[in-house]
């Protein structure tokens, strides 16, 4: 990895026509990656990172002046092992990730589209499952979390729909959850407004039950104030 960690080895261009992400390429070996879809300013990314300088992220951030933020963090901290991206991360997965790339794939508060009209606009939907599936290694995790009760049981009913996928508890801190959070932006945001937190995490395996992948929701207490509501 880089010595000196500059925008230039952080920030990395969409991918053109037809053409598959290189991962060994854009750092430089073959070391187990994580990618996060939406990482906003790059709060968890940076704290998994620091804490597993041997693993590599991926983030995909679509919001131009959260993307630069994050990138920026990057450089001030020195954080080698993170690469960002901004671009639409349906097309990017469906399209430009190669077969079993991934070891984890975080998806935590994505646009839940309330609108009924919106719904299609979602991103969980089965094509992205399917192709975040192939992208997976076996044993490879996808973990979600949405404070959003009627997107969650569209998550639910999508993944529970992809036989290759099998539910695992989502609590555990190999995956980055500590003390039952990720601490996201939204999710820090949010528990501080008292909503409810939906959570379900699944593992790619050799045979996967069909049926559909039960749902699971916490409330987290906070300690502190509330927050001005979204």
């Amino acid at each position: 990895m880089d010595a000196t960690v500059t925008l230039e080895n952080v920030i990395v261009p969409p991918p053109g026509p037809g053409e598959k992400l290189d991962f060994r390429a854009l750092f430089g070996d073959d070391q187990p990656v994580e990618m996060e879809i939406g990482s906003g300013k790059g709060g968890f990314l940076l704290r998994r990172a620091r804490a597993l300088p041997d693993r590599r992220f991926f983030g995909i951030e679509w919001a131009n002046q959260f993307y630069k933020y994050a990138a920026d963090r990057m450089v001030r901290w020195q954080v080698s092992n993170v690469r960002l991206m901004r671009t639409d991360a349906r097309h990017l997965v469906i399209h430009h990730l190669p077969p079993e790339c991934l070891t984890v794939l975080h998806i935590y508060h994505p646009d839940p589209w309330p609108k009924k009209r919106h719904h299609k606009r979602r991103l969980i939907q089965p094509p992205f499952v399917a192709a975040a599936a192939d992208a997976l290694v076996p044993g490879g995790r996808i973990a979600i979390q949405t404070d959003h009760a009627d997107y969650f049981e569209q998550i639910r009913r999508v993944l529970g729909a992809e036989p290759r996928l099998a539910e695992v508890p989502f609590d555990i801190p190999e995956a980055g959850v500590v003390d039952g959070r990720v601490e996201t932006n939204y999710e820090i945001k949010y528990l501080r407004e008292g909503r409810a937190i939906y959570r379900l995490a699944v593992v790619k395996a050799a045979s996967a039950p069909q049926s559909p992948v039960a749902s699971t929701a916490t409330r987290i207490a906070d300690q502190g104030p509330p927050g001005p509501r979204a």
